[in-house]
């Protein structure tokens, strides 16, 4: 997947019933928790965290109102994120056809975005085993857990820089590719771009 900037996903982390908007913070899963976006880098490094939605606000939601959004909607990074289904397929938010039928480039784009992806879930993975109240839950309000929450992500990231743990290996995330992403794409829609990269990288 060429010119690909990072990985994003939520991921759900319980807190204590909340005093205030109680009902706000009930997840798809039944419990309270906070609904974290996080994109990151194919070293486990997050490069963007966002630690205020309640539990029941959908990723899509948390990304469109999220400052990063603004910044891609305005051109100022000349790349792709990728995302699972999720999240709307954007000139520079990359998500798999929800529907290939059966065409070839579309199954290998979907496997190659799925492949490629999965390190944001690795690093959900090795940020809640350093950090076991992440995954255990805070027993604390929705205020302080965010603050909790943004700092795990950044003794995470000085972790990862020093390599005091294992890294769980991946393929690069940045790779050389046909040119074929250097045409104006401003005009496009998420969905045309997409389907040049699969029919130019995947046939």
């Amino acid at each position: 997947m060429p010119q690909v900037l990072g990985c994003i996903d939520g991921t759900f982390v319980r807190i204590s019933t909340p005093r205030e908007n109680e009902p706000d913070y009930v997840n798809r899963k039944g419990f309270h928790s906070l609904n974290v976006q996080m994109v990151c880098n194919n070293n486990f490094i997050i490069t963007n965290c966002v630690a205020r939605w309640p539990g029941s606000c959908h990723d899509s939601r948390v990304f469109r109102e999220s400052q990063l959004c603004h910044d891609f909607e305005n051109d100022l990074y000349s790349g792709f994120l990728l995302g699972d289904s999720g999240y709307p397929c954007r000139r520079y938010l990359m998500t798999p056809y929800n529907h290939t039928n059966d065409i070839r480039h579309r199954e290998r784009f979907n496997g190659a975005l799925c492949r490629t992806r999965v390190v944001i879930e690795q690093t959900f993975g090795i940020l809640k085993r350093r950090f076991s109240c992440l995954s255990i839950g805070l027993r604390t309000n929705p205020n302080r857990a965010c603050k909790y929450i943004v700092a795990c992500a950044i003794l995470h990231n000085i972790g990862i820089l020093r390599q005091d743990i294992v890294s769980e290996t991946v393929d690069d995330l940045v790779v050389q590719g046909p040119d074929v992403l250097e045409h104006n794409h401003l005009n496009e829609n998420g969905f045309g771009i997409r389907e040049n990269m699969a029919r130019n990288l995947f046939s």
